[in-house]
């Protein structure tokens, strides 16, 4: 009796382990649109159209459609040079603040169709939309806001007659989207119709955000929107690439009138490097950097863009710290990206393939102090080794401090460690710490902070070990890592 009893009791236990819920997510968590966003990792806004002939970067409104007379663009050339630097999409700037729009519109009459390319008939937007079809790669867009060319710039009329017809038309017929791009550069002097005056806005009441936004929730439903007054991704506050050391997926932005726009609006630019810890909202952050010295094409920038080594640098200062990277790709009068800036690309996205293919913990026994109702099935530190992004070791509600053990057997060499949360239930990880096994016993190699989508420490010279140790050293709720990765980053 007393056996059987035992028995029972122990198969009471066993199930229990087992049916171990998951853990309660933590803070702010990400949409949808989100998510798809931050798995995008690395895209590339492309800045073409009149400023490509007028040596300018902001456009006075006042060029000539004659201007454009392309003979050899190229979207395809350009959408594949992304995709071969490892980029996953395209955001195109369908009408920078000059006002001339890409793609045949119906709201003015400074657009492609009064250019010379193909005769009038021309749409630039639609030529990306089908070559990132074609290459399978994501696109976006990005209307400026303001418009130095249109002659109602500053009236209310502009923003529902002019600019949402606009951001209707381009949500509309030109296919899913993963981001909808909007600019803080609101207001100053320009062309306005011939007015040659300066016109000022308040950009906080002016466009009416919440039903501008509404207009992107309702035709683009899977695009993230992303701008200096928010909602969904924030600006961090500068055009260098770079997010903070630490760097929180989650932020409180500060408005200048709650009346006016909704809470999660705007983002303070000295605060937007590192985000909240307790950040109210999910607003992650794009790190925008162009890959040229300016946005646009300049004869004069020939040869001074950036090298492979130097977008590496800023791959583990964006991606490498739960942000995304956006580089700013500028093709020339031709319409095409020169060719020297091709073959960057091309060698960048070498190193990380080359890089990132194989993680070489793959193979490693794995042991964790604790692991989720005892259930490694559904909980254990094997997840941290498959290709799902979501799946996840996770500890017991108490446990917020474990470790964990990974066993290669014999010495290996690796030089970068990857950490992912599973953000589906928030930023849990405060900091870690990673110790290597030498001469027989545990020695501090590196530390991190904010884990969150993406942690990428890179080592000042390579560690040949047998065994790494993960030490959680402050979390905010049980753990859900998602991911660990050991990589020897390759440069030819």
């Amino acid at each position: 009796m007393k056996n059987f009893l035992l028995i029972a009791i122990l198969a009471i236990y066993s199930s229990a382990c087992l049916c171990q819920s998951a853990p309660k997510p933590y803070g702010p968590l990400p949409t949808k649109a989100q998510l798809n966003w931050q798995e995008t990792e690395m895209y590339c806004i492309v800045h073409w159209g009149p400023d490509t002939y007028t040596n300018k970067e902001w456009g006075y409104g006042d060029e000539d459609p004659k201007l454009i007379d392309l003979k050899q663009f190229d979207a395809l050339q350009i959408v594949s040079a992304a995709k071969a630097g490892g980029f996953k999409g395209i955001v195109v700037v369908a009408k920078h603040h000059d006002g001339f729009c890409l793609w045949p519109t119906k709201t003015t009459e400074h657009n492609i169709t009064k250019s010379p390319y193909k005769n009038g008939k021309g749409d630039i937007v639609r030529e990306y939309r089908q070559a990132c079809d074609k290459l399978n790669m994501k696109m976006g867009i990005y209307c400026s806001p303001w418009d130095r060319n249109s002659a109602i710039y500053g009236k209310p009329e502009y923003v529902t007659n002019v600019f949402r017809k606009q951001i209707t038309e381009l949500y509309t017929n030109y296919g899913p989207l993963f981001i909808t791009w909007f600019d803080g550069a609101n207001g100053g002097d320009g062309y306005y119709g011939g007015a040659r005056e300066m016109r000022t806005i308040d950009r906080s009441t002016y466009y009416d955000w919440p039903n501008t936004w509404a207009i992107a929730r309702k035709l683009q439903p899977g695009a993230a929107i992303f701008g200096d007054v928010g909602p969904d991704v924030r600006w961090l506050g500068n055009e260098k690439g770079e997010a903070g050391e630490t760097s929180w997926e989650t932020y409180t932005p500060h408005s200048p009138d709650s009346t006016k726009l909704p809470a999660n609006s705007f983002v303070k630019s000295d605060e937007g490097i590192e985000g909240h810890r307790d950040g109210k909202y999910w607003m992650p952050a794009e790190c925008d950097v162009a890959l040229r010295p300016g946005w646009f094409y300049h004869k004069s920038e020939d040869g001074k863009s950036k090298s492979p080594k130097e977008l590496l640098n800023l791959y583990y200062k964006s991606v490498g710290r739960g942000a995304c990277l956006d580089l700013g790709l500028s093709p020339d009068q031709n319409g095409r990206l020169p060719i020297d800036e091709v073959e960057t690309l091309r060698k960048f996205g070498a190193i990380l393939r080359n890089t990132f293919n194989t993680n070489i913990a793959q193979g490693a026994t794995l042991k964790a102090s604790n692991i989720r109702g005892g259930n490694a099935a559904l909980y254990g530190p094997k997840m941290l080794l498959d290709n799902d992004r979501y799946s996840y070791w996770a500890t017991d509600n108490k446990v917020k401090t474990p470790e964990l053990i990974i066993d290669m057997h014999h010495n290996k060499s690796f030089n970068i460690i990857r950490l992912r949360e599973n953000i589906k239930l928030g930023q849990r990880i405060d900091s870690v710490a990673i110790d290597a096994w030498r001469s027989g016993k545990w020695k501090q190699i590196a530390t991190a902070t904010s884990i969150g989508a993406n942690k990428l420490i890179r080592l000042p010279q390579d560690e040949n070990t047998s065994k790494v140790r993960l030490r959680i050293i402050k979390s905010a709720a049980c753990i859900a890592l998602s991911d660990f990765g050991l990589y020897k980053e390759t440069i030819d």
